[in-house]
Protein backbone atom coordinates (compact mmCIF):
# COMPACT_ATOMS: atom_id res chain seq x y z
CA UNK A 1 0.00 0.00 0.00
CA UNK A 2 1.85 3.18 -1.04
CA UNK A 3 0.97 6.98 -0.88
CA UNK A 4 -1.13 7.92 -3.72
CA UNK A 5 -0.54 11.70 -5.62
CA UNK A 6 -4.64 12.78 -4.06
CA UNK A 7 -3.28 11.38 -0.54
CA UNK A 8 -0.12 13.91 -0.66
CA UNK A 9 -2.24 16.47 -2.19
CA UNK A 10 -4.73 16.12 0.64
CA UNK A 11 -2.21 16.15 3.27
CA UNK A 12 -0.58 19.57 1.92
CA UNK A 13 -3.91 21.48 1.98
CA UNK A 14 -4.53 20.13 5.45
CA UNK A 15 -0.94 21.20 6.32
CA UNK A 16 -1.56 24.52 4.79
CA UNK A 17 -5.03 24.81 6.55
CA UNK A 18 -3.46 24.23 10.08
CA UNK A 19 -0.21 25.97 9.77
CA UNK A 20 -1.30 29.29 7.47
CA UNK A 21 0.65 30.13 4.90
CA UNK A 22 2.84 32.67 6.85
CA UNK A 23 4.21 30.01 8.96
CA UNK A 24 4.75 27.24 6.61
CA UNK A 25 8.42 27.78 5.82
CA UNK A 26 9.04 27.99 9.66
CA UNK A 27 7.08 24.73 10.19
CA UNK A 28 8.99 23.43 7.29
CA UNK A 29 12.37 24.88 7.97
CA UNK A 30 12.05 23.27 11.91
CA UNK A 31 11.34 19.56 10.00
CA UNK A 32 14.07 20.11 8.22
CA UNK A 33 16.06 20.30 11.24
CA UNK A 34 14.50 17.88 12.70
CA UNK A 35 15.45 15.48 10.24
CA UNK A 36 18.51 16.60 10.08
CA UNK A 37 19.57 16.04 13.73
CA UNK A 38 18.36 12.88 13.36
CA UNK A 39 20.01 11.48 10.48
CA UNK A 40 23.15 12.89 12.07
CA UNK A 41 22.47 11.35 15.46
CA UNK A 42 22.36 7.63 13.72
CA UNK A 43 25.61 7.81 12.17
CA UNK A 44 27.34 9.71 15.34
CA UNK A 45 27.92 7.07 18.22
CA UNK A 46 26.33 8.51 21.25
CA UNK A 47 28.33 10.66 23.95
CA UNK A 48 26.86 9.49 26.99
CA UNK A 49 26.80 5.61 26.28
CA UNK A 50 27.95 3.29 28.48
CA UNK A 51 31.54 2.18 28.07
CA UNK A 52 33.97 -0.92 28.58
CA UNK A 53 36.55 -1.07 31.19
CA UNK A 54 38.72 -0.60 27.70
CA UNK A 55 36.86 2.53 26.52
CA UNK A 56 34.74 1.16 23.86
CA UNK A 57 30.85 1.47 23.79
CA UNK A 58 28.88 -1.39 25.22
CA UNK A 59 26.84 -3.44 23.01
CA UNK A 60 23.88 -6.24 23.63
CA UNK A 61 24.24 -9.48 22.06
CA UNK A 62 20.92 -10.46 20.75
CA UNK A 63 21.65 -13.80 20.82
CA UNK A 64 22.38 -14.24 24.75
CA UNK A 65 19.94 -16.63 25.98
CA UNK A 66 17.63 -15.09 29.52
CA UNK A 67 16.70 -17.73 31.91
CA UNK A 68 13.12 -17.94 32.85
CA UNK A 69 12.37 -18.40 36.51
CA UNK A 70 11.30 -21.99 36.06
CA UNK A 71 14.57 -22.46 34.79
CA UNK A 72 16.48 -20.92 37.76
CA UNK A 73 14.28 -22.86 40.11
CA UNK A 74 14.65 -26.08 38.84
CA UNK A 75 18.64 -25.75 39.53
Amino acid sequence: MSIGVWQVILILVIVLIIFGAGKLPKVMGDVAKGIKNFKSGLSEPEKDAPKDDDGANKTIDATATVKSETDVKKS
